[in-house]
């Protein structure tokens, strides 16, 4: 079938757009609590997670605006929570990062109407593409294990762009390497700052996934819905 709007090229971003990351980052994390035995420093998985998380959103921020890089991010999310243990070996954290991360392959949460949507706009005719500042050896593994591998016909990351989103090259590079025209495109996304703004900076329409309705920072986005049904009413 043929798409049903005046966009052709549909750029999704995968983590808590998609995957619920928020859900499956904090089960992995309750498993390595559990399984490395840190509740010996910690009174609660709570009390460990409340460190982490703040940390790790602003470490995230950090590789995005290129002030840190990626063995950065993972060195200092951990070593964060693990310091006040007395641990500051990065040998031991870099062996904790990678029990982590396959842990987070092999979790399959998606975020509600995710599947829902991806086959309807598969159907409708859209071409569909995954928009990621995820690591390479990551998100492929996390995309087909949660059954949504299918639907794409690419992956572009910020690894491939070496750059990554909101900045402008990044979108630039998307659109080169898909084939996709500027003004065809639409970039989904939860994330304001990277998807949103980075889109919007980059000349390309956004619909912002905001399922706590929060209000436009600086701009009205060309879509604003709370639920992935949202968007599949739009398109």
């Amino acid at each position: 079938m043929r798409c049903r709007t005046k966009y052709k090229s549909l750029f999704f971003d995968f983590d808590d757009t998609l995957w619920d990351t928020c859900h499956n980052n904090k089960e992995c994390l309750k498993e390595i609590y559990d399984a490395w035995h840190f509740g010996r420093y910690y009174p609660s998985f709570e009390a460990f997670f409340d460190i982490y998380m703040p940390h790790n959103l602003s470490l995230w921020e950090q590789y995005r605006n290129h002030e840190i890089d990626r063995r950065t991010l993972i060195l200092e999310r951990l070593l964060h929570v693990l310091r006040p243990m007395g641990i500051d070996d990065k040998a031991f954290i870099l062996k904790l990062n990678s029990d982590f991360l396959r842990r987070t392959t092999q979790k399959t949460r998606t975020v509600p109407g995710a599947k829902e949507l991806l086959e309807y706009l598969h159907t409708e005719g859209y071409r569909l593409f995954i928009l990621s500042n995820g690591f390479r050896e990551i998100q492929s593994l996390k995309l087909q294990n949660c059954g949504l591998a299918s639907y794409f016909e690419r992956i572009i990351l910020s690894e491939d762009a070496s750059i990554q989103k909101p900045h402008k090259g990044i979108f630039d590079f998307a659109l080169k390497n898909t084939n996709s025209r500027r003004s065809e495109s639409l970039m989904i996304g939860d994330s304001w700052e990277a998807d949103i703004t980075g889109a919007k900076n980059a000349g390309i329409d956004q619909a912002w996934y905001n399922p706590k309705n929060l209000p436009p920072k600086n701009f009205e986005p060309t879509y604003n819905v709370q639920s992935l049904a949202g968007i599949k009413a739009l398109l």
